[in-house]
This record gives structure tokens, C-alpha cells and sequence, in this order.
């Protein structure tokens, strides 16, 4: 069993039914909150679903855990823990491992350690809900929900582009602004695992600040604000300065590292439970560092 908790945080009065489906809470499982019984309280004490729910109260519902899907493969290889409550989870990724697994790995990604992690735990949620993914070659922070509810809590944030992602980059050549914004479409032409910028692609948003800079390469902080596939990588090659490692995009190879030089470092969102802001930091890899041509984690 999981226990949620709400601290509310409204001047709107409205009764518990009411408040649980304006917090994540389905129709569906509203039901089954219902017919099963599942106890909701208010304040530590029973509640009814007409009982009203004021600014400062705290609500909790205890919901059946979710249970592994057998199909879902268990890896024992530790993961980087940066953060975990009874919500969330982030991880730092190590560059060479894919998020999800795929046609090519279904039995050792980021999920399927989440998946092991867990259970050697002692988890009884035991279904990864991936939130923030990150392409194979890409290290970094990695969000995972430990339930559907919180998840379903944070999808307003994700769909309004709120959750704010922040990456290091090192690209080649040098010349850019010290800011620049890119706004152009990315899509896909036939089956190739290449994205494009291209007329009819989906829209994409990505801003960058230049760090620092020699003789070869630039050193950027880069902002998402959509999730497109390789956004940033598709983005910076389409300025003429791919990402350094990048072979799929023409970045230069030999340079000293053997992956695309992009690093997501910093995670922040609302949390829908505390309505506290969580920032979450990931240390620049050593691979990446050693490429750096100064020291850029106080410019960050």
C-alpha cells in the first residue's frame, strides 16, 4: 500500500470529492477509492466525500501498491541516487545506458535498475514511472514517479513546459552570442534515426548562454522548454556547431571524448505534495570535464 499526502495549499473551499479530482486522482480510480473502501482522511481523521477541504488542511489517501509487471526484466547494476522521498526518485544517468528499454534492451536500462533497486528495498510499488528521459549517450538527471497519482500531479507542469531543464553542452566552433534562442520545428524524414529541422515538425523552444570558449570549442548552458527527440542535439547542428562526440549529427570525433559532450545537470519542479520547489544537481561527468577548457561549475 502507498500512502499520498496533500498539504493543501488553496483559498477555494471545496468538498474532498472535489479536491481529489482537481489532484490527480482519475475518475476511475475515484471509483475504485470508493467501491473498495480505500480510506481517506482529513487531517488524521476518516473523511467523507462531502467533508470540505480549507487552505492549511492535510489530506491522505491510501491506495493499493502497484505491483511489478513480470514482463519488466530485473537488473541488479547500482544506480547514482540523488534524490528519493516516498514520490519521486532522481537518478544520474551514466552516459551509455538507455532510459527505457527497447528492441535492442529489454533487460538492462535505467528502468530496469530503478526496477531492481527497489525490490532489493523492499518497495511494494514496484513500476517505475519515468518522467524526465534522456538519449543513451546523454548522462544526467532522470525523474521517476513512484506512483501513477504522482505522475498524474505532475502532468499539468510537463504539458505547460514548467518543469525547468537545464544541460551542458560543448559544442564545436566558436562565434556564438553570449544568449541565443532557438525556435524551429524537428521532425523526422522517413525511417532515419536522424531528426531535422524541418517545416512540418513539431515546434520546439531551446535557449543557450555561452561559458567559455578556445581555439575549437564553445561551452554552453542550455535551457529546454519543449521535449522534442535530440532537440538540442538537432538544434546546435543546425547552427553549424554540433556537439562534440556527436556522430550522429557530424559533431567532430577524436576530441578527447567518445559520446555526445551533453550533460543534464539541474532538475527543478513544483512539488505537488509539499508545493515546495525541489532543484535537483548533477556533477559534471569526468569525461566531459576533461574536455572543458576552464573550470565553468560556478558559471552554472
Amino acid at each position: 500500500m502507498m500512502e499520498i499526502k496533500w498539504q493543501v495549499a488553496t483559498q477555494q473551499s471545496q468538498t474532498m470529492k472535489q479536491f481529489l479530482l482537481k489532484n490527480g486522482i482519475s475518475q476511475r480510480l475515484y471509483a475504485k477509492i470508493k467501491s473498495q473502501g480505500l480510506p481517506v482522511r482529513l487531517n488524521n481523521r476518516l473523511s467523507s466525500p462531502a467533508d470540505q477541504v480549507q487552505n492549511g488542511d492535510q489530506v491522505s489517501l491510501t491506495l493499493p501498491a502497484e505491483l511489478a509487471d513480470e514482463t519488466v526484466a530485473v537488473s541488479g547494476v547500482p544506480i547514482k541516487v540523488l534524490y528519493e522521498d516516498d514520490y519521486w526518485l532522481v537518478v544520474n544517468k551514466p552516459a551509455g545506458l538507455a532510459t527505457i528499454p527497447g528492441p535492442t534492451n529489454t533487460t538492462d536500462t535505467l528502468l530496469n535498475r530503478i526496477k531492481g533497486y527497489w525490490q532489493q528495498n523492499g518497495a511494494t510499488d514496484l513500476v517505475p514511472h519515468i518522467i524526465t528521459r534522456l538519449d543513451f549517450d546523454t548522462s544526467g538527471i532522470v525523474l521517476a514517479a513512484k506512483h501513477q497519482v504522482a505522475q498524474s500531479l505532475l502532468q499539468p507542469q510537463i504539458e505547460q513546459h514548467q518543469l525547468q531543464k537545464f544541460y551542458l553542452a560543448v559544442v564545436a566552433g566558436t562565434g556564438l552570442p553570449e544568449f541565443g534562442t532557438i525556435k524551429a520545428p524537428i521532425g523526422r524524414v522517413g525511417v532515419e534515426p536522424r531528426r531535422r529541422v524541418i517545416a512540418d515538425g513539431q515546434s520546439a523552444w531551446t535557449d543557450y548562454w555561452r561559458l567559455a570558449q578556445d581555439e575549437r570549442l564553445t561551452v554552453l548552458k542550455v535551457q529546454i522548454h519543449t521535449g522534442r527527440t535530440h532537440q538540442i542535439r538537432v538544434h546546435l547542428s543546425d547552427l553549424d556547431h554540433p556537439l562534440v562526440g556527436d556522430q550522429l549529427y557530424e559533431g567532430p570525433l577524436g576530441w578527447g571524448i567518445d559520446r555526445q559532450a551533453l550533460h543534464a545537470y539541474q532538475l527543478t519542479f513544483n512539488d505537488p505534495f509539499s508545493q515546495q520547489k525541489r532543484q535537483f544537481t548533477a556533477p559534471i561527468p569526468a569525461d566531459i570535464q576533461a574536455i572543458l577548457p576552464t573550470k565553468i561549475n560556478d558559471k552554472l
